[in-house]
């Protein structure tokens, strides 16, 4: 009997077993290959234990149904891929807006008021000693005394004196405006009135017009540079920019920034480079883009320094190898007197000048200094800057210059 139970226990474990294996065989057949796509079932039922004797049904199974088939709730759609957003130049980094330049024609007239403010003591001064009763020796002194003090220089000066003595002794009475006329047309005489003033910045055969900028530091070249091309676009050139000044911190920038602002191109190179190979460059992308004028505008050293000097002969060579310098410009602070007369024949021995730029003569210049330059040099005065700001360079114009210096 004893044998018999043992035997049914037996029997009973070894049919749970194989139930157990039979369904666990089942599981593993239903699961998917793991190569093929997931899917996404129903809740399986937890299965009940089988009974002896009982075979083990199979679960329930819902339908199968790949991912792709599954509906997601609306606020839950897979997200389409994110279009590629193309940022405008201008969203990226705002370029700075063209300007126009003010109109050149008549631009000392409308600067006269800024001009007669520091100059009228000359012409004031002038005329005050020429409007006294007795003309004598101790007078023509002090009209001497005037116009060297107004650094318009000795002979210069000389010459004026001795034209002015021989009018009023034959004028003879002389009424105040009779005085004027007669200051104005002596005064523009001096300055001279058929010099040729232009810049020559119209492009010719063998390519644009190349300006050469010289001067040394501290006399508003870069400036001037910028708002020469200023002046040029608001006579309908075109133009591109040389940053040739490698030596001074931050002028290439400076000087793309004056050519951002009325849409002329910079051509720079790096820090500390070779003037002439960047003087070179601008040049010839100035052929080739065909634009009016290159301005190149040079580095500033000390006109003490010899070698220097010579870098910028070099420069001035290197660049005629596209063709003729058209005009080679130079800087001159007007405050420095007589000072920049010395700067001017430095440089005049290292590149022919053909035009100055007289700066800052809205501040304590003294007038005189136009025609003292000129007799120096030869080279008529083309540009004088009258203030800080974009549009204070005007060509110079001896008629209107003489009537801010002798006042209304």
């Amino acid at each position: 009997m004893e044998y018999v139970i043992l035997a049914v226990v037996i029997a009973v474990v070894a049919v749970g077993a194989i139930a157990g294996l039979v369904v666990s065989g089942r599981r593993r057949q239903q699961l998917p290959p793991k190569s093929q796509a997931p899917v996404i079932t129903a809740p399986k039922p937890t299965p009940q234990e089988p009974q002896v004797g009982e075979e083990s049904a199979p679960p329930t199974e819902a339908p199968r149904r790949t991912i792709e088939e599954v509906e997601l709730p609306a606020e839950a759609e897979a997200p389409e891929a994110p279009e590629t957003v193309e940022v405008a130049p201008a969203e990226a980094e705002a370029a700075p807006a063209v300007e126009v330049p003010e109109p050149t024609e008549g631009r000392l007239v409308r600067l006269r008021s800024r001009l007669s403010r520091s100059q009228n003591s000359l012409g004031k001064g002038l005329l005050s000693l020429l409007s006294r009763e007795h003309l004598d020796e101790d007078t023509w002194e002090e009209i001497e005394d005037t116009l060297l003090t107004a650094d318009v220089g000795v002979a210069p000066t000389q010459e004026l004196v001795e034209r002015l003595r021989t009018r009023v002794k034959v004028l003879g009475t002389r009424t105040p405006d009779e005085l004027r006329a007669l200051l104005r047309e002596e005064l523009v005489e001096l300055v001279g009135k058929d010099a040729d003033r232009a810049v020559r910045s119209t492009k010719h055969e063998e390519g644009p017009a190349v300006v050469l900028v010289v001067g040394v530091n501290g006399v508003g070249k870069t400036t001037t540079t910028g708002k020469l091309a200023r002046v040029l676009v608001a006579d309908g050139r075109t133009v591109v920019l040389g940053a040739a000044d490698t030596f001074r911190a931050a002028a290439a920038d400076q000087l793309q920034t004056w050519g951002e602002r009325v849409g002329a191109r910079t051509v720079r190179g790096p820090e500390g480079g070779d003037p002439a190979s960047i003087a070179f460059d601008a040049v010839k992308e100035g052929i080739a883009e065909g634009v009016d004028t290159v301005l190149i505008d040079t580095a500033g050293r000390l006109h003490t320094k010899t070698g220097l000097m010579d870098e910028l002969g070099k420069v001035k060579r290197v660049v005629e190898k596209h063709g003729p310098v058209d005009e080679v410009l130079l800087v001159l602070d007007a405050t420095t007197g007589q000072n920049g007369l010395i700067q001017a024949r430095v440089f005049a021995e290292v590149v022919d000048i053909t035009g100055i730029v007289l700066t800052k003569l809205d501040g304590t210049a003294k007038g005189g200094i136009v025609v003292a330059v000129q007799r120096e040099l030869g080279v008529p005065v083309k540009l004088i800057g009258l203030g800080e700001g974009a549009d204070d360079l005007a060509p110079f114009e001896p008629g209107a210059f003489v009537d801010a210096l002798i006042g209304d």
